[in-house]
């Protein structure tokens, strides 16, 4: 498949009947701040399940993974759930797989300043398409690692696809799932008090704006999220607070007031939803780690 840009994502987003924009490209610099703004928010409770479930179970963690791994991971490199899980595994290698060049180029230098041992190979790459992560060491057992609840990202469909893809290339993986809960409990993870989640939101038609030169009135735009339970997902979406056209050089995109862009779904899932998807995918559910309140899983797979 042909890579896209930036610009032909955007206009292919934006001429469908339902508005969406993939929301890979939440992250540019001041994105990258926001989130890291939003994972310390009170009412974010994911980054602070993961990060308490992965302290408290690392040792078992590293057991499963196995030292002298080649370590992939999808997503930046600079966590500290990354930094906690390189020093119990003492991988042989380490290859971080991100979108953005520059994230990857601070992870890297970062990690190879805390970790001087470890060989670090970055990979630029588009991980919601076909990625073959380079193979450093051909006898050592490969391992895939993908925390957060970024595989929430991916439709179900889209989800298995990427599962299937990293089965072909890793023995085992680690993958984090936010687990289906409380609504109310979901609806206020992405409608924080502070508005910090509504300016990420928003933050990405400042980038179209910037970068591809449209005229998007932030003040014209609400940020709008919500949890949809027959699909097990939060929604998040940009509201037209007006009629309005946007135009990004010669294409023009009305609006009608309540018409919205969708940004981002975030599917949560059952222990067993989960593990049904990955077997679909040629991966076996071997191993589960969760915080005390069963709020996040990580999810310990084996390829078939």
């Amino acid at each position: 498949m042909a890579p896209t840009s930036f610009r032909d994502d955007v206009i292919a987003g934006l001429s469908l009947p339902q508005k969406s924009l993939p929301p890979k490209y939440f992250y540019d610099a001041r994105g990258g701040r926001l989130f890291e703004r939003i994972c310390r928010l009170p009412e974010y409770y994911l980054t602070r399940a993961e990060l308490a479930l992965t302290r408290a179970n690392l040792p078992a963690i590293a057991r499963f993974a196995g030292r002298g791994c080649q370590l992939i991971e999808y997503g930046s490199g600079e966590s500290l759930k990354t930094r906690l899980l390189i020093r119990a595994l003492r991988p042989a290698a380490y290859t971080p797989v991100d979108i953005s060049a520059a994230a990857l180029r601070g992870a890297a230098l970062r990690l190879r300043r805390e970790f001087p041992w470890l060989r670090i190979l970055p990979l630029q790459a588009d991980f919601s398409r076909p990625v073959e992560a380079p193979n450093l060491l051909p006898h050592a057992r490969r391992v895939a690692y993908f925390p957060g609840s970024t595989i929430g990202n991916l439709t179900p469909e889209q989800a298995q696809a990427f599962l299937r893809m990293s089965a072909d290339q890793a023995a085992r993986m680690l993958v984090g799932v936010d687990l289906r809960k409380d609504a109310n409990l979901l609806h206020a993870a992405y409608n924080d008090a502070q508005g910090v989640t509504a300016a990420f939101n928003l933050n990405l038609l400042a980038r179209i704006n910037r970068e591809l030169r449209a005229n998007f009135d932030l003040r014209k735009f609400a940020h709008y999220a919500f949890y949809d339970p027959s699909r097990g997902r939060i929604e998040m979406h940009l509201v037209s607070l007006a009629r309005q056209a946007i135009r990004i050089g010669t294409h023009r995109f009305d609006f009608d007031v309540g018409e919205s862009i969708h940004t981002e779904n975030s599917y949560k899932y059952s222990i067993e939803g989960f593990a049904a998807l990955a077997a679909a995918a040629g991966f076996t559910a071997r191993k589960l780690w969760m915080d005390r309140k069963e709020l996040f899983a990580l999810h310990g797979l084996t390829a078939l």
